[in-house]
């Protein structure tokens, strides 16, 4: 029988870094329904489907109409509260009550009553006035100073009703910039529900704004794998709108717990999508490399044959020959992992292309091209 040439190729034993393989799908890293915090009717729309927003950006426009004159309504009653208190511009309130207008007229009028009645005492303990003089001056006295309590006390009541004014004010101020709905950040617009001329009641829902740069990927791993795994580690990910593309993120998250019920750990990795490429949605592949090593024997994978179910390769022994069936693992490059039917003291024969290998032929090595 002549001999068949083939090349042949010791197993390898090596260190072979474990990949956890999982699918899963992509996420948009932030989504928001965002909508009106007033009633009005819609004066304009500023974007649509599909188109990219920035933080704050207008999205929408209410009429503000209505909100510009209850804001200015708000605003006259705080002039005249302030004016009340005799606040000068600039100044937000009256530090002590005693020097608001009101407090010092009524206390003018106290100085004055009581002057007027020390006096008409001195006359009296002099004869120089009658009884009844004296005690009309005393009364004056007596309700000046209860007015000038009282004008104290309303002085008090008018700074409560300024910083009441003050947060009426605010709050129209608020509703008249809540007329412009802006984006709360950059992403872009996956639904629009809203049109001009419409009428939005309070948390009526205008636009839906996605974050999709970076996209999340959430993976589930088997639980006999979850040592693997640990934050930090690269994940390549494939998408069938892509086939043959690879994107490449990283492990940022993992779930503290293992689902009882699957027995899986979900893992959560972030993908770069500047692009946009990458649709939340997609149904994605990914590959985990992770930070388990494991002594493995390695042969090309060109060595090895599928028929009929098994997998099978040619052995050298005594220079001929044998067909051995064996257990696959995992890949790497070029090379396949052999779990079960090899040492690492055999020898593996490549054919070369175009010719095939027979179980008890004789083999002339040849040099590897």
């Amino acid at each position: 029988m002549p001999a068949l040439k083939a090349r042949l190729v010791g197993v390898e034993k090596r260190d072979l870094r474990r990949d956890v393989s999982s699918v899963g799908s992509l996420f948009a890293f932030d989504e928001v329904a965002v909508s009106s915090e007033i009633e009005g009717r819609v004066d304009k729309v500023f974007v649509d489907l599909g188109d990219h927003v920035a933080a704050g950006q207008p999205l929408v426009q209410v009429s503000p109409v209505e909100l510009g004159l209850a804001r200015d309504q708000q605003q006259a009653s705080l002039q005249a509260t302030r004016a009340k208190l005799g606040l000068v511009e600039g100044a937000d309130d009256v530090p002590d009550p005693k020097l608001a207008a009101e407090a010092k007229r009524a206390a003018a009028d106290l100085d004055d009553a009581e002057s007027k009645y020390r006096r008409a005492k001195s006359l009296f303990d002099d004869g120089l006035i009658p009884k009844g003089t004296l005690d009309e001056a005393e009364a004056k006295y007596h309700s000046a100073r209860a007015a000038y309590d009282m004008s104290l006390q309303s002085v008090e009541n008018l700074r409560a009703e300024l910083r009441q004014r003050k947060a009426t004010y605010a709050l129209a101020e608020k509703k008249l910039a809540d007329a412009v709905i802006r984006a709360p950040f950059p992403g872009q617009v996956k639904e629009r529900s809203v049109v001009t001329g419409q009428y939005l009641r309070v948390q009526t829902p205008v636009m839906v704004i996605v974050r999709v740069d970076p996209l999340r990927v959430r993976l589930k791993v088997p639980e006999k794998v979850a040592g693997w795994i640990s934050i930090g580690q690269a994940v390549h990910v494939e998408v069938e709108a892509f086939p043959g593309k690879t994107f490449t993120g990283t492990v940022a998250r993992m779930s503290p717990s293992v689902d009882a019920q699957t027995r899986t750990l979900e893992v959560e990795a972030l993908l770069k999508n500047a692009d946009g490429q990458l649709k939340p949605g997609f149904f994605a592949k990914a590959t985990i490399a992770s930070n388990q090593v494991d002594s493995a024997l390695m042969v090309p994978e060109a060595a090895v044959r599928y028929v009929f179910g098994v997998y099978k390769i040619f052995t050298v022994k005594e220079n001929k020959l044998h067909e051995q069936e064996v257990k696959l693992g995992e890949r790497s490059g070029d090379d396949v992992e052999i779990l079960d039917g090899l040492t690492a003291k055999d020898t593996v024969a490549i054919a070369p292309e175009g010719q095939e290998l027979r179980e008890g032929s004789p083999v002339e090595p040849v040099k590897q091209p």
